[in-house]
């Protein structure tokens, strides 16, 4: 489980950091409009992000 563990983290860091890497402007601009997001908006789409990762790990494991 530990392995698995670290090797989602990895893939997890490299896809974080694609947009950064390859549109460091778009990436700002982004950032700049997160920023400017309340907190309901920004915990919504934290939400969001985990309810879709929960549904494409159940997908993937059936």
């Amino acid at each position: 489980m530990g392995k698995t563990f670290l090797m989602a983290f990895a893939l997890m860091l490299i896809i974080e950091g694609l947009l950064p890497f390859i549109a460091p402007g778009m990436w700002r601009e982004t950032f700049r409009r997160i920023i400017q997001m309340k907190d309901g908006q920004i915990r919504f789409f934290g939400l969001t992000s985990m309810v879709v990762g929960v549904l494409l790990l159940l997908l993937s494991r059936a």
